[in-house]
């Protein structure tokens, strides 16, 4: 026990401890209730999974900080389009497949990394928000294509489809792009991935994304589906640099 005369923190190791991991935790749940609360705008490449805020120099290489916002280094887990490792500017965007503005900006990204060829990566990562009743079970659908190689085709399907989210569709998307059908359905049921988009939602929240869609360019959020041009002025002026 600790001595009366002494003040809090001067007493046990053990109190103190207890003391910061209650602390940690109601701050966590504090964060977590307003990140969600207003769920405004704010996760992989088939064949590859990321995260910031403010200003990254290559996000490939760690966890980037921004005061009290970490973007999550980009890794072979993470579904992306073009070289991670040459590309000069990396959009590492936060995405739910029920989200209007997400299917809006989609097509927008695709112009993006076509325009620019090597220069432009596109990482693609999971913040299914919770009053989208669909997003976390297309959100896990579109893991167990990319399970099979097929993320990109499975994602630009669910958005194209977006009206019609639900198991039907998850599973005639499947089998029209050829997935093996019995595979992803067992993934499907036995949530395979669920670990995987709580990793990518955990991340969205470390970085100050609490809507969607949000993009981060070389570090930089942009927050909606903004014009085409918006995005080009933003990589054009870091390709300059």
């Amino acid at each position: 026990m600790k001595q009366e005369s002494k003040g809090f923190f001067e007493g046990s190791s053990n109190g103190i401890f207890v003391f910061g991991l209650v602390t940690g935790i109601a701050v966590a749940l504090i964060i977590n209730s307003i990140s969600f609360a207003g769920g405004l705008k704010i996760k992989k490449n088939g064949e590859s999974k990321n995260t910031d805020t403010t200003v990254v120099v290559d996000p490939s290489a760690g966890a980037v900080a921004a005061g009290d916002i970490v973007l999550a280094p980009v890794t072979e887990d993470d579904h992306i389009i073009g070289d991670i490792k040459e590309a000069k500017v990396i959009m590492i965007e936060y995405s739910d497949f029920e989200c209007p503005f997400c299917e809006r900006h989609h097509p927008t990204l695709q112009q993006v990394v076509d325009a620019y060829g090597d220069d432009v990566a596109w990482v693609y990562r999971h913040l299914p928000l919770s009053f989208h009743p669909q997003a976390t079970p297309a959100a896990l659908a579109s893991e167990c294509a990319a399970d099979q190689g097929k993320f990109w085709e499975y994602s630009d399907e669910l958005f194209a489809n977006q009206s019609q989210l639900g198991e039907d569709l998850y599973l005639d998307i499947a089998s029209d792009i050829g997935l093996n059908i019995r595979k992803f359905e067992t993934c499907l049921s036995d949530q395979t991935f669920a670990t995987d988009v709580a990793e990518d939602l955990a991340s969205a929240q470390a970085a100050g994304a609490n809507g969607t869609p949000a993009t981060f360019i070389n570090g930089q959020l942009v927050s909606g589906a903004v014009p085409y041009t918006n995005i080009t002025q933003i990589i054009d002026g870091l390709l300059a640099q």
